[in-house]
């Protein structure tokens, strides 16, 4: 995951959903809306005890329903994880396809110019 801030945090905790077992987070993934078509899934984790349960999916299920409320066309993804949005309906594109995203949070990534991330995309 890309490094954030405690103030980068604080300014995007509204953005997150949070999975809670026994008063434990196990789980936390984020929405953050890019364009006026378009949404971000991002800062996907769930605890490694925990995979395979449904959580990662129930998360990223909730916040896709978000963006369709708020009449969003398009949600992506950039994960090392792709079996996990093949998983949800997510189609694998180019990440060259995601210009507005290059130009925000990639440019603080240390991994910018050798980025591992395969991009995913929802179309709603």
């Amino acid at each position: 995951m890309l490094f954030r801030s405690i103030a980068d945090i604080y300014d995007n905790l509204q953005t997150f959903v949070v999975a809670e077992e026994g008063g434990q987070v196990i789980g936390c993934c984020a929405l953050q809306v890019v364009w006026s078509d378009l949404a971000e899934i991002k800062s996907l984790a769930v605890a490694a005890d925990r995979f395979n349960k449904g959580i990662g999916t129930a998360m990223v299920s909730q916040l896709v329903q978000k963006a369709r409320e708020m009449g969003v066309q398009k949600v992506f993804a950039l994960t090392l994880e792709t079996g996990f949005f093949e998983k949800v309906g997510f189609k694998r594109i180019d990440t060259e396809l995601l210009p507005m995203k290059v130009w925000s949070d990639c440019s603080k990534c240390p991994k910018q110019d050798h980025c591992d991330e395969t991009a995913y995309i929802l179309e709603l």
